[in-house]
């Protein structure tokens, strides 16, 4: 009788070695970076119930229990977290090997999945659009415009290969690079009195109510960070507006003053409205744009190439 697939009987070889699959170990990657099934499941795309059953499935491989499942929500062992810590390293290492066999090196060959931030996409993809299809013909790109830490948290469960996002923001595990500077400018309602101060400094902005994106935006906080070397104005985040378009309606409505990046001015964004766009005295750079992508990643040659790509269009322009 034949022995069975493992059995060392009549073979004089030790049992093959059951292996998990690459499939099984993303899982366990994405619950560790995630700390949720709900979420991990969110992050590598399936469904919660499918990706418990496949942590089930590599806890019976491995022989050792991985997570501690409780009311609180879903912990990893001590074993728990080794084996996500190589699992990763490895997934990498498997990303690498396709990459190579595929393109042998060669950058932005084949699909390349991007993320931007909302107050970058609009205003800067369409013209980097041509650039790209022209020096990349092979690229395959896909695009997906998300706030910065669901970019962040695409880019460490390998959902998205590279992002354009605002900076500075503090990532673990994430490496970025820089390709341009973004002003802001002021933007008020037309015959505002600040449109007619002849040096306008952050300074002037005492006292006015300053127009900000709601809690989840980084560009919230840049003008925040700005802002914090004027005295304090009026509160106004109330009005909880979710995009740029939304504030510079209530800016023309008269409800207060904002801070817009010249990048989204530049494109026109403010056109039509009740309003208008001024430059302050000395130049208030209230971000840098990058490219970032997760640190070890197969798609760093490529994710440079980006921002290589992206710099020279803001060098033409200027």
């Amino acid at each position: 009788m034949a022995a069975e697939a493992g059995s060392s009987s009549g073979s004089g070889h030790p049992p093959r070695l059951l292996l998990p699959t690459l499939r099984q170990l993303s899982f366990l990657v994405a619950l560790s970076e995630q700390g949720g099934f709900v979420r991990a499941a969110d992050a590598v795309g399936v469904t919660q119930p499918t990706l418990s059953a496949g942590i089930k499935e590599l806890e019976a491989i491995l022989g050792v229990t991985l997570v501690d499942r409780g009311h609180a929500g879903a912990t990893l062992t001590p074993a728990g977290e080794e084996a996500a810590r190589r699992a990763a390293a490895a997934l990498v290492e498997v990303e690498g090997l396709v990459l190579a066999a595929r393109g042998a090196g060669a950058p932005m060959c084949g699909p390349f999945r991007l993320g931007a931030i909302p107050t970058i996409a609009p205003f800067l993809l369409p013209q980097a659009m041509a650039a790209f299809a022209g020096r990349y013909p092979n690229l395959q790109l896909t695009l997906k415009e998300d706030l910065t830490h669901r970019l962040i948290d695409a880019l460490r469960a390998r959902t998205l290969d590279a992002a354009l996002i605002a900076l500075p923001y503090e990532a673990t595990g994430i490496d970025v690079a820089p390709f341009a500077e973004d002003e802001f400018l002021l933007l008020a309602p037309k015959g505002h009195r600040l449109l007619g101060v002849k040096r306008l400094v952050i300074a002037d902005l005492a006292g006015e109510s300053v127009l900000l994106l709601e809690d989840g935006h980084c560009l919230r906080e840049h003008a925040l960070a700005v802002c914090r070397a004027q005295p304090p104005g009026r509160r106004a985040a109330e009005v909880g507006a979710t995009s740029l378009h939304t504030l510079i309606h209530f800016v023309a409505a008269g409800l207060g003053v904002t801070l817009l990046p010249k990048l989204a001015a530049d494109a026109g964004i403010a056109v039509g409205a009740a309003v208008e766009a001024r430059a302050f005295d000395a130049p208030q750079i209230g971000r840098s744009l990058g490219v970032a992508w997760r640190m070890g990643s197969g798609r760093r040659a490529e994710a440079q190439a980006l921002a290589d790509t992206l710099k020279q269009l803001f060098v033409d322009k200027v």
